[in-house]
This record gives structure tokens, C-alpha cells and sequence, in this order.
């Protein structure tokens, strides 16, 4: 059979996909064929790719059969093709963190989390797009691929883990990596539709990562579905003594806490907390979001209102702290090459040193503050709080071109970022012209497996996670 020919089986999650090749229904090649299949007709168009590893994908996908056919124990996420962000190190190539500067020796071998994803028995399709080291907007003036989002290409995946959002929104893989230092997972997930799980600062390791923001950056999971989101942060998280952030905390089984009752679960839920900020609020989000709540509801969840603590001062230290961790480690390089940075890095470089080394230990003083406060109100008053994941759709090239910080404005994400705390996207609809909205759900450190058993209960009882662009149908 040609790989064109393969029936599709573009709406199978991880876990689905896992299940169908144990029980024999489908093959561990037909999906790496599929996978090749849809980016053949679609990357061109979408801007996912970086790299591609066809050859080493099919080899990779003939031994999982194998092993399969042999009796052979096999892994959770054994003959599943997965995509790589493109500032995660693996062995098949080069990382380039979509960057002129990054020298193409930069972390030889596989990064932890990929190697971990290996031995889980997942396959490596290739190098995803992202914004450039992980930060600023779409650059068309440098000859790397610009990431589109597959429910209308004239707007953006999102960043900065684009490739990985707009891979898995078009069913070219089933789930892939990426990392979030201000939204980089949850943007792109909310934007392209599809589930996206930012893990507690120090559960997943860093090591083999191009690093942002040190004290900000984490590496998580985009999927189709949270169940799929907990089946990776399964194989993903733990230790790693070569990464100085990592926490050395017990890892539960997160996809047995996906029970789907949520009876007792106080969910507090913060809807105003940077409004003011948004240059734009569709009138289709609180529509959605309230539909989203009495699900839940129904699930069992105790619903209050919430407002989150300090919330201006603890975005605002974002900014600080990401300009000083960044900058030590740009600098160098921007002192003798800052044309060959884009053009939105060279101004957030710039940007940065106007930032003090008083406003940064002042930021990080906030941040502790405000994490003591958060902490109280999980202990005292809510087990998860619910926000919008952004204020509108996915914004077009034309508005990032007049205003290439109309994001930050227009996504609620960089609180979680400053905090560190565990939260996951969740598509909740679309807007009036067609493009996916989302909502977010945080909770205590550590307890991924609540926030992951909220949003598993969700989408037992919807389907937005299940649809398909058209483009990619």
C-alpha cells in the first residue's frame, strides 16, 4: 500500500494510537508513513519542520513492529511518532534553536527528556519550529520556516513552541515537546487547538535544552488529549542529577489519578486577573468558559471566584528576571553578532539592559512573596484555579507585524511562568472566524495529577480536543 493510500487515523490520541498497535489494528509504520504522508503535503504550508528524520523514523518504526511481532516488552509510547522542539538536543541532527548564532556543535546526543521518550519506545520524526532561542516573534527577514497555524494560515501557531502546536493540531504527529518560560507550551496549545501541559518547575529535566530563562524555563507535553498529557509526563519526569533545577520528588502515577469523578474538587476560577492588559477580548470566551465551568460542575468540581494574588507585580517580574538570566547568557554573542539575531531579540536584548541587577534580586524577592501567597490560597481556599489560557484567538502575521509584544498582551500565561507552578491548556471552543480558544488549570506544586484528572474529566464530556483543521481532514 503507498503511503498516500493508508486509511487516515488522524483523530487517534497517544493513547489510542498505543492501544490500536498492541491490539494489532494498526502498525507502528503505517503511523510513521502517515506522519511523512501529512507532512509532505502540509509543512511547506504550516512551517512545522526544522529538520525531518524520515529515513531513521521508518527504521525506527520496521524494529517497533518487530518487537511488537516478537512478544517483545515494549514502553507506553512504544512505535509512536513524536516531534522534537527545536532547541532540544537528539541525536539524529543538529540543533539550531531556529538561530543564526547558536554554534551547530551546541549539546551532542540526546537531551534527557528525549532519550527518555526513546526508551519509553517513542520514535523521533525531526526538529520543530520555534521563535528563535525560544523567545520573540515570527522573523521573515532570516531564512528559517515561519509557523503557521493550521485553522488559518494568515495567523501564527503561537510561540515559541510553534512547530510542536500546529504539528499536533494537523495530525502530522501525535504529540511532541516543547518548553515555556512566559507560555511557550500553553500559547501554541491554546492557539492550534490542542492540549498542552506546562509541569511544576524541576519535575522534568532541563539537560540537553538551549536554556532562556534558567529559573523560568520548563520542558512539558503537547497532545490531543490530557490523558495523553499524562501518559508523557509519566515517562518524562524525575531526577536528573546533570540538571542543577531539578527536584528530586517522588513521580505518582499520573494516568491512574484520571478517574474523571472531580466530587469535592474547589476549583477557583480568576476571569479578570489581565484583562486591563489585553489590547482585544473575544466576545465568544466567556460564552465558552462558562460552558467549560458547568461541565466540571457536573463532574462533581465546587466552583468560587478567585482573584490571583498579586498579579500585575508578578507578570511585571517576569520581564527582569527572563532580561538578566537571558542576557548572561546572550551577550557575549550579541556583542560581536547582534545582526545576526532577529530583529525581535535585538530589541528584547537591548530591552534588557535597562533592567538592573537590583531589579532583578527585587523581582525574585516578589516572586517569593507571591508564591507564600499562592500557597496559602491552595491550602486555604482552592485545590485548582481556572483562567483563560488567552483573551483571543490566535493573532494574525499583520498584527504582529505592527506590534511584534501584542501577544504578551493578548495571553494570560507568564504568572504561572514566574511561579513555577504545574498548569495545562485545554481547547474550550472557537471563536466567530474559526480559531481555537482555551482555558487553563493550575495547581499546588507538584500535583500534576490533580490538575490532569480536572482537565481528563473535561474532555470525557467534550470533543473539542478531537477536531481537525480542515487543511489536514
Amino acid at each position: 500500500m503507498s503511503v498516500e493510500a493508508l486509511p487516515s487515523t488522524d483523530l487517534l490520541t497517544v493513547t489510542e494510537a498505543a492501544a490500536a498497535l498492541r491490539f494489532g489494528s494498526v502498525t507502528s509504520m503505517q503511523l510513521a508513513q502517515e506522519s511523512i504522508s501529512l507532512a509532505n503535503r502540509l509543512d511547506q504550508r504550516v512551517g512545522i519542520y526544522i529538520s525531518r528524520y524520515d529515513e531513521s523514523l521508518l527504521a525506527a518504526a520496521a524494529d517497533a513492529d518487530a518487537a511488537l511481532a516478537a512478544g517483545d516488552e515494549v514502553g507506553p509510547l512504544h512505535g509512536i511518532p513524536l516531534g522534537i522542539k527545536d532547541i532540544i538536543t537528539t541525536r539524529e541532527g543538529e540543533t539550531t534553536a531556529q538561530s543564526l548564532v547558536l554554534d551547530r556543535a551546541w549539546g551532542q546526543g540526546d537531551a534527557v527528556v528525549v532519550q527518555r521518550l526513546r526508551d519509553a519506545g517513542g520514535l523521533v520524526t525531526g526538529k520543530l519550529t520555534t521563535m528563535e532561542f525560544a523567545m520573540g516573534a515570527p522573523d521573515p527577514d532570516k531564512p528559517f520556516p515561519i509557523p503557521r497555524n493550521p485553522w488559518n494560515l494568515d495567523h501564527w501557531a503561537g510561540g515559541s513552541s510553534s512547530g510542536t502546536g500546529s504539528g499536533v493540531s494537523a495530525g502530522v504527529f501525535r504529540a511532541g515537546l516543547g518548553t515555556d518560560t512566559g507560555g511557550s507550551i500553553r500559547i501554541p496549545a491554546a492557539f492550534c487547538g490542542v492540549t498542552g501541559l506546562m509541569p511544576t518547575f524541576g519535575r522534568v529535566p532541563k539537560s540537553g535544552c538551549v536554556p532562556l530563562g534558567y529559573s523560568l524555563d520548563h520542558i512539558g507535553p503537547l497532545a490531543r488529549s490530557a490523558e495523553d498529557c499524562a501518559l508523557l509526563l509519566d515517562v518524562l519526569a524525575g531526577y536528573d542529577a546533570g540538571d542543577r533545577c531539578s527536584i528530586d520528588a517522588p513521580v505518582p502515577d499520573h494516568r491512574a489519578a484520571l478517574t474523571g469523578d472531580l466530587t469535592g474538587l474547589r476549583i477557583g476560577v480568576d476571569r479578570t486577573s489581565g484583562r486591563a492588559m489585553a489590547p482585544y477580548v473575544d466576545p465568544r470566551l466567556d460564552p465558552l468558559l462558562d460552558d467549560a465551568i458547568a461541565v466540571l460542575v457536573a463532574r462533581g468540581a465546587e466552583v468560587v471566584d478567585v482573584t490571583l494574588p498579586s498579579f500585575e507585580q508578578t507578570v511585571a517580574c517576569l520581564w527582569p528576571i527572563n532580561a538578566g538570566e537571558s542576557g548572561a547568557y546572550h551577550l557575549p554573542d550579541a556583542r560581536t553578532r547582534l545582526a545576526d539575531y532577529s530583529a525581535s531579540i535585538r530589541t528584547g536584548l537591548a530591552g534588557g539592559t535597562f533592567f538592573s541587577g537590583a531589579d532583578y534580586v527585587q523581582s525574585q524577592r516578589v516572586r517569593r512573596v507571591v508564591t507564600q501567597e499562592l500557597a496559602r490560597m491552595f491550602a486555604d481556599a482552592v485545590d485548582l484555579i481556572l483562567t483563560p489560557s488567552a483573551f483571543q484567538g490566535a493573532l494574525s502575521f499583520e498584527e504582529l507585524q505592527g506590534d511584534t509584544t501584542a501577544w504578551f498582551r493578548a495571553v494570560n500565561t507568564p504568572y504561572w511562568d514566574v511561579t513555577g507552578n504545574p498548569v495545562i491548556t485545554v481547547p474550550i471552543g472557537f471563536t466567530d472566524v474559526g480559531l481555537p480558544l482555551g482555558l487553563q488549570l493550575a495547581g499546588r506544586p507538584f500535583d500534576e495529577a490533580t490538575v490532569l484528572r480536572a482537565a481528563h474529566a473535561y474532555q470525557l464530556d467534550t470533543t473539542w480536543h478531537r477536531a481537525v483543521p480542515a487543511l489536514a481532514a
